[in-house]
């Protein structure tokens, strides 16, 4: 299967977000979180039976469908729920602004999210007319080479106990710092969040892309505290075109209140390729995920040990989960949107800038490419990275 991740299709002119969005010629992009790897042979398959019936009208989400989600989740991460508590959606992002929307108000408009995060939490959290409340994730060194994050609780009480703030959105796995959450850590944020009376939106879109030595727990195992999940294939199989995702909310009036903002909205329909790939994915797509995250296990440890190798100075994240190691610039002084726009400028490759996520001096790059366009990328990026630091360095 190995030639599956190094054999990649040509996106270029394919009206690919990822590849389509500069003018600029040859430029390899490693920033947006879509892999460049075709999806699952299994959920091609499905899809081209589904094509091959051609007729593609209103859809109604069969029993099978609910079965699928429910014995996947259960089997692999030990999350049960009745296909009552489930919601479908067009994808993660409408299902987080639709959250929001349903379960916040004037009086309690305040969200926390713990920073550095996932850029669309910010939008969404203004676009609903809420408060952005940040507690930022406290950063730990393991060497000179690589750091991690941790949890602030005394800080996350602090916002938490605020009458005004009524939600935590959540992101497990986190995207950006690449940590899987321990049971524990989750356990901890569930008391803090029952003793104050706030509720839980967990993202938990990375939740299949865990890396060697890590075990993903679901916000709803790990807490009683009261939550909703937000969950879908689409990072994990590389379906996010398919536009598909679930919420899950054991409470059933909270499953109101979301379900008629989800019409309000109008994200309420999904299309059948969307189901199709769905069902195919948590039927048959397993061991071809557990290929994929060997692969990008090992792209992971390549792009460390380049970055050690030739720039010591830039420390990595210690990647848990996710396929998107956050990198430490700020030894070079630089925003991180001028060092985005200047490789990508001047060296044909492109990354993401720091500021997006709420922390400037830092980088996201997508490793979630074949071995071959990594190399090649981090060849452009590390020179770019050399010619600024030299720059820095007078």
């Amino acid at each position: 299967m190995i030639e599956w991740f190094d054999n990649l299709p040509d996106r270029r002119g394919s009206g690919s977000y990822k590849w389509d969005s500069t003018e600029l010629s040859d430029v390899i992009p490693l920033w947006v979180a879509d892999m460049d790897f075709r999806t699952a042979p299994a959920i091609i398959e499905a899809l081209r039976r589904r094509v091959d019936h051609g007729v593609f009208g209103y859809v109604r989400v069969p029993d099978r469908y609910y079965a699928v989600l429910t014995e996947w989740m259960h089997r692999r991460h030990g999350f049960d729920f009745s296909r009552d508590d489930v919601i479908y959606t067009s994808g993660v992002v409408p299902a987080i602004s639709a959250t929001i929307k349903a379960l916040s108000d004037s009086r309690h408009d305040g969200v926390v999210v713990q920073t550095p995060v996932y850029n669309c939490f910010f939008s969404s959290i203004r676009n609903n007319k809420c408060r952005i409340v940040e507690s930022p994730l406290k950063r730990v060194d393991i060497d000179g080479s690589k750091f991690t994050y941790s949890i602030d609780f005394d800080d996350l009480e602090q916002k938490l106990s605020d009458p005004r703030n009524a939600l935590l959105l959540l992101c497990n796995p986190h995207n950006p710092a690449g940590r899987c959450w321990s049971a524990d850590e989750l356990g901890r944020i569930g008391e803090l969040c029952k003793r104050h009376g706030v509720t839980v939106i967990s993202d938990e879109i990375h939740c299949e892309l865990v890396m060697p030595g890590h075990r993903f727990t679901p916000f709803a195992v790990a807490s009683d505290a009261p939550c909703v999940t937000l969950s879908s294939p689409s990072k994990a199989f590389n379906t996010a075109g398919l536009q598909i995702a679930n919420i899950i909310c054991h409470d059933a009036e909270k499953r109101r209140l979301i379900d008629r903002a989800i019409n309000d909205n109008e994200v309420c329909d999904v299309n059948p390729f969307g189901v199709a790939g769905l069902i195919a994915a948590y039927t048959e797509g397993e061991q071809w995920l557990a290929e994929l995250i060997e692969y990008l296990w090992n792209n992971y440890n390549y792009l460390c040990k380049r970055l050690h190798g030739e720039l010591p100075d830039m420390p990595v994240t210690k990647l848990e989960a996710t396929y998107l190691p956050w990198v430490d610039v700020s030894s070079l002084g630089i925003a991180s949107d001028e060092i985005e726009h200047f490789l990508l400028e001047n060296h044909k490759v492109w990354i993401n800038a720091g500021e997006m996520y709420g922390k400037d001096g830092f980088i996201r790059i997508n490793i979630a490419t074949s071995r071959a366009m990594l190399e090649e990328g981090l060849n452009r990026m590390i020179e770019g990275l050399k010619e600024l630091q030299k720059k820095a360095n007078g």
